[in-house]
C-alpha cells in the first residue's frame, strides 16, 4: 500500500489516461484464411461497420490456409493469439481440446443468437463438451447434379438413393452419347476422397468410432462398393477427377455428376473460363434450368442418408478480449452476416437461416446475393426456389467422418493416405472381390495412427 501511495500525481494521471485509452480502443485482431484481395476487402468493410457500431476497431489479418495450424500453435505458446479466427472444421475440436479456443464463449454466442436459428447438422459437427468448440458460420454440401429434364421425360425419381441412381443409369446411360454418371476414379486426387466419403456416409459407413479405428461393416461397405462400381462403369474411361466431371456434364453428355456448389455460377454461364458447351452460347443458362440437385443421399442400409459438408467457423481464442470478441462474432452472424456470406455466396451457405422473429431472413437474403465472375446474378434468379431450399437444407443433415465420434483428426489421416481410393479403384478394375476389398481396407486402415 505504501508503494502505491508514493506514486507522483503525474504518474497516477498517466496511468489512468492509459487505462481509459485501452478501454476505448479495445482493438481486436481477426485472422482469416479468405486472403484473396476482393474477399479481404469485403471483410475489412464488415470490420469497419462493426467499428462504427461498437467503437471497437478490428484489424483483419490474412493467413494462408496451409500455415494456419502452425501459426495458431506458435501464437498460443507465445500468449499472442488473435481474438477471433475464421477457420475450417478440421481445427475446431483439436484447438478446443488444446486450449486454443474458448468454447464456453462460443457456446454463449450460439445460445444468445438462438440455437434453433442454426442448421442442426452444423451444430452437431461443432459440438464440444456440452456446447460448441467454435461458432459455425458458413458451409457447403456436396451435391449430386442431375439432368432433371431427362429424369422427368423418363419418369425417373430424383437420385436421392443408391437405387434411384442405378435405375437412372439403367435407363439413361448410352455412351458415348450419354454417360449415366461421371465418377471420380483418379486415386491421387482429393476429389475422389470427397466423393467416396459422401457415398460411404450415405450408407452409414465410417472407419472410426469413439475409441479410434472401427472396422468397416462388411455388408454396408460391400453395398457401397458395388454401387460405386456401377457408377464407375457408367462413366467415361480413364482417371477421372473434377475437371472431366464438369466438362462432360457441361457438354450435355452426362446424366449425373457429384460436385461442390462452386459449380453453380459456372453452370449458369457466368464464368468464361468454364462455360457450358451444351449450346453454342457459352453464357446461356439453359443447362442450369435443366439441372436438379440432391444434397442428402441415402444407401440401402441407411435410409436417413447423409450430406457430406465442409464448414467454416469463428473461433474465439483463449487470449481474446472476451466481450468485444463475442460482440464481433455476434455482429458477423447478425447485422454483418450478408457481408460475411457475400465473400463467395455459391460456396458459403448460411448456417444461420434467420432469427427467432424471421426464421428465413438470412437464407432469403443470401439467395439474392450476386454470384459469378465475368457476369453477376443472384442465385434466386438462376435457380428455382425448391433448388435454393435443397442447397441450404443440406446443412441440416451435414456429416463428416470422425466428427461426432471426436476422431476427425484420425479420420482425416485415413483419408489422406488414399488407402480407400486405391483399394476402391483396384476393386473397380477387377483386382479382387468386394468382400476381399473390405478386409484389405480394414487391415490397412487399422495401422493408421
Amino acid at each position: 500500500m505504501t508503494l502505491f501511495n508514493i506514486r507522483t500525481p503525474l504518474v497516477a494521471a498517466l496511468a489512468l489516461t492509459t487505462s481509459a485509452l485501452a478501454v476505448q480502443a479495445a482493438d481486436l485482431r481477426f485472422w482469416t484464411t479468405e486472403e484473396q484481395p476482393e474477399r479481404l476487402a469485403r471483410q475489412q468493410e464488415m470490420a469497419k461497420k462493426f467499428e462504427e457500431m461498437s467503437g471497437n476497431s478490428v484489424e483483419v489479418i490474412p493467413v494462408t490456409e496451409s500455415e494456419l495450424g502452425t501459426r495458431a500453435t506458435a501464437a498460443y505458446a507465445a500468449g499472442d493469439l488473435p481474438d477471433v479466427i475464421y477457420h475450417t472444421l478440421q481445427y475446431a475440436l483439436p484447438w478446443a481440446e488444446a486450449g486454443i479456443l474458448d468454447s464456453e464463449a462460443a457456446t454463449e454466442v450460439v445460445e444468445e443468437l438462438g440455437e434453433d436459428t442454426f442448421a442442426p447438422g452444423a451444430l452437431e459437427m461443432a459440438a464440444f463438451d456440452g456446447g460448441v468448440a467454435s461458432v459455425p458460420v458458413d458451409g457447403w454440401t456436396q451435391m449430386i447434379l442431375y439432368r432433371k429434364d431427362l429424369f422427368e421425360e423418363a419418369g425417373l425419381e430424383p437420385p436421392t438413393t443408391y437405387a434411384n441412381v442405378v435405375a437412372a443409369i439403367d435407363k439413361l446411360s448410352n455412351p458415348p452419347e450419354m454417360y449415366g454418371f461421371v465418377a471420380a476414379t483418379k486415386v491421387d486426387d482429393n476429389f475422389m476422397s470427397q466423393v467416396l466419403e459422401h457415398v460411404f456416409l450415405a450408407n452409414g459407413i465410417s472407419p472410426v468410432g469413439p475409441d479410434g479405428f472401427k472396422p468397416l461393416d462388411e455388408k454396408k461397405t460391400v453395398e457401397a462398393l458395388e454401387f460405386y462400381k456401377k457408377i464407375a462403369e457408367a462413366s467415361p474411361p480413364g482417371d477421372l477427377f473434377w475437371k472431366q466431371s464438369r466438362e462432360v456434364y457441361f457438354a450435355g453428355d452426362a446424366a449425373m455428376i457429384i460436385w461442390s456448389p462452386f459449380i453453380l455460377d459456372e453452370l449458369a454461364g457466368l464464368r468464361d473460363s468454364a462455360p457450358p458447351t451444351i449450346t453454342d452460347d457459352p453464357t446461356s443458362g439453359e443447362l442450369a434450368s435443366k439441372t436438379g440437385i440432391v444434397t442428402n443421399f441415402a444407401g440401402p442400409s441407411n435410409p436417413d442418408g447423409a450430406a457430406w459438408a465442409e464448414m467454416n467457423l469463428f473461433g474465439i481464442t483463449a487470449d481474446a478480449e472476451l466481450d468485444e470478441a463475442m460482440d464481433f462474432v455476434k455482429f458477423s452472424m447478425g447485422d454483418g452476416y450478408m457481408s460475411t456470406l457475400s465473400i463467395a455466396p455459391e460456396g458459403k451457405f448460411p448456417i444461420r437461416r434467420g432469427t427467432a422473429e424471421e426464421p428465413e431472413k438470412f437464407a432469403d437474403a443470401w439467395s439474392k446475393l450476386d454470384v459469378g465472375v465475368d457476369r453477376k446474378a443472384p442465385l434466386a434468379d438462376l435457380y428455382a426456389p425448391e433448388m435454393i431450399s435443397e442447397i441450404v437444407g443440406g446443412l441440416d443433415v451435414a456429416k463428416r467422418w470422425g466428427v461426432e465420434e471426436g476422431q476427425l483428426a484420425l479420420a482425416s489421416k485415413m483419408v489422406n493416405t488414399q488407402i480407400i481410393n486405391r483399394l476402391v479403384r483396384e476393386y473397380i478394375d477387377g483386382a479382387r472381390s468386394a468382400e476381399e476389398t473390405v478386409a484389405m481396407m480394414n487391415d490397412e486402415l487399422s495401422k493408421v495412427q
